[in-house]
């Protein structure tokens, strides 16, 4: 941090985050869209990044000197990870902490959903049709979820507490998990997929997670399966998806998040049956930015007094490593809304 003068702090977003009025004696305060922000980051000591999904920071990046912290308001850094970024040694944050009870709760909500077949009575309720049907349990069935940081951890444990037989798979396998027993690794899905009734991504974006359900991956899911992406669009195929779905080797589906967002008024994901849409989402609750703006300023504070920041990221595995999350859970990865 430079020390002459009040630190600048870039905002990129157009809406002003919460409380930030709290630093304005500690820091300069700049606030930028995208087509200011290339000038904006020349002279910036830090840039929070609030609009996390932007794609503008690459060719904004200056060729030297720039923000020595970079904090963004998300979980996921996939968008951070560019050379130029890479190479200035810039410290990179994220948002762990706010995320995974929501998205666990969502998660929960979906499989309820599909189960208990909400979008069929909402269906009938709207053409004024009365006919009973009978539903299907989730307690006893198979989840396999993908991702073996907070936010899959998370899931893992609420969709546990249903009464699901749960799988949770991370980068690394290990055994003598205290919440799991043992974590498979990534390696280990294929074989895991033919038993599993429910299987929900939950993992961070990586050059090993992405286009990690294909056709093949849904061939091998048990012919009724649901599936479920809170991760990251480029996780999945999406027209192997819709494929999977128009055949009926998937008995259903739940997207919260896309290759390409806003999705596309003429995305063939619109029409595909069996199908659940969501806009990004599924970790947004009331007061989630306050949330958001807390933890940004936590750090800051850390920041601003040398002291060392929590949420750093490991650039080369594109996710905050953790030997040992609050209670003794250990996991290695991060999820990424």
């Amino acid at each position: 941090m430079r020390t002459t003068e009040l630190p600048l702090v870039v905002v990129l977003g157009d809406q002003e985050p919460p409380l930030l009025d709290r630093v304005k004696d500690r820091a300069r305060l700049r606030r930028v869209g995208e087509a200011d922000l290339a000038e904006a980051l020349r002279e910036a000591d830090a840039l929070l990044v609030w609009d996390f999904l932007t794609e503008a920071l690459p060719a904004a990046w200056p060729e030297h000197g720039g923000p020595r912290w970079v904090h963004t308001a998300s979980a996921g850094v996939d968008r951070l990870l560019f050379p130029a970024l890479l190479r200035s040694g810039a410290v990179i944050t994220n948002s762990r902490g706010v995320f995974e009870e929501p998205i666990a709760e969502y998660v929960a909500g979906l499989v309820l959903a599909m189960a208990k077949d909400l979008p069929g009575t909402l269906d009938r309720q709207r053409s004024r049709i009365w006919q009973h049907r009978e539903t299907e349990r989730v307690a006893g069935t198979r989840a396999v979820v993908v991702g073996g940081g907070p936010i899959g951890r998370a899931v893992a444990r609420v969709l546990s507490a249903l009464g699901l037989r749960v799988a949770l798979v991370s980068r690394t396998a290990r055994g003598r998990d205290p919440d799991f027993g043992r974590v498979y690794g990534f390696g280990e899905l294929a074989g895991l997929l033919p038993d599993a009734d429910w299987v929900v991504c939950a993992a961070p974006l990586t050059d090993e997670t992405a286009d990690m359900f294909d056709a093949a991956a849904f061939a091998r899911m048990k012919r009724g399966a649901r599936f479920v992406n809170v991760g990251r669009g480029p996780h999945v195929v999406e027209a192997d998806l819709v494929a999977a779905l128009r055949d009926g080797r998937l008995g259903g589906a739940a997207l919260d998040v896309f290759r390409r967002e806003p999705l596309p008024p003429d995305s063939p994901l619109w029409t595909a049956p069996g199908l659940l849409i969501s806009p990004h989402m599924s970790a947004d609750t009331h007061g989630w930015l306050e949330d958001l703006a807390e933890l940004f300023l936590a750090n800051f504070a850390r920041w601003t007094a040398d002291r060392p920041l929590r949420n750093v990221v490991d650039t080369t595995l594109g996710y905050v490593p953790m030997s040992e999350a609050p209670g003794g859970t250990p996991h290695t990865e991060e999820g990424s809304p």
